[in-house]
């Protein structure tokens, strides 16, 4: 069968729209002989009935209701192709889907997001925060483009290039008593501890440094980010941790301390060995590049 014919399928549709063949014909500035013929080719074609009249009403046959699903789809495609082609006639250069950690959207990204906004106006970035796990399966699935994530991470599909070594630190309630000068994993499994999710890359390294003291004096309190977990610590609730880049300023209430063993979060740009580098996304690659010369 041949491909379908555009002109015939949007007369097709119109006719069912307007409900009749005069109608349409009016619409589409045809005559209705035109528009008929048009009608007839289409279900030769397809070799099914797809308009029935009851008088001078147009109505769709059981095939010419499903055709007209698909019509409406192939038209919205079409019309979504026209706009793409538009805005690259326009200087449009690309969309480009960035995941962040909450940490790097807060601290470290407004720079480089409003130099690629001002510099780069055909580049539309999309930028979604998200933990480093569904980051990293996000770009495995390529419904992700590029995203900073929170090392370690290990996928041998993707290519990580380590931004800003970052570490983690304590934040304490700064009314707390006996604070010792630097956290250890002992000593902090004995407090009341308030973490991110489990998902965040930020609670598997706390995790991890604190392993050989499990199972944990109290359990912990999970306030979703790293955001609420600082001010759940200003307001009492316990301790918590986060790389030091996020307490350069300490919330009010609060005191940081470092920890011992030092636990590295190192802040990297994660993308697909795979991806294709076009123009945009290049462009917001190199931008995010920048990030390591950043103090």
């Amino acid at each position: 069968m041949r491909s379908l014919n555009l002109d015939q399928l949007r007369t097709f549709s119109e006719v069912l729209a307007q409900g009749s063949f005069s109608a349409a014909a009016r619409m589409l500035n045809l005559t209705q002989p035109a528009v008929s013929l048009q009608i007839r080719q289409l279900e030769s074609r397809l070799g099914v009935q797809l308009i029935e009249r009851f008088g001078k009403q147009a109505h769709a046959t059981a095939p010419g209701q499903d055709l007209l699903e698909h019509a409406r789809r192939i038209f919205a495609e079409c019309t979504a192709a026209e706009q793409t082609m538009r805005r690259f006639r326009e200087g449009w250069l690309g969309r480009v889907h960035l995941g962040t950690t909450l940490t790097a959207l807060i601290y470290e990204l407004p720079p480089i997001l409003r130099k690629i906004r001002r510099s780069y106006p055909g580049v539309d970035l999309v930028v979604t925060n998200m933990s480093t796990r569904d980051s990293v399966e996000r770009l495995l699935a390529n419904t992700l483009d590029l995203a900073l994530v929170t090392l370690p991470v290990k996928q041998p599909e993707l290519r990580l290039t380590p931004l800003r070594a970052e570490e983690l630190v304590a934040v304490l309630p700064s009314r707390m008593k006996n604070v010792p000068d630097v956290i250890t994993p002992a000593w902090a499994a004995q407090q009341p501890l308030v973490l991110e999710h489990e998902r965040g890359a930020v609670h598997g390294l706390v995790m991890k440094w604190l392993a050989r003291e499990l199972p944990l004096a109290h359990a912990p309190m999970h306030v979703g980010i790293i955001e609420a977990a600082k001010q759940a610590v200003a307001a009492g609730l316990g301790i918590s941790f986060a790389p030091d880049v996020s307490l350069a300023k300490p919330p009010r209430g609060t005191i940081v301390r470092p920890l011992k063993p030092a636990v590295p979060s190192t802040l990297a740009l994660a993308e697909h060995r795979n991806k294709p580098l076009e123009p945009a996304l290049k462009i917001v690659r190199d931008e995010l590049m920048g990030l390591r010369d950043m103090k």
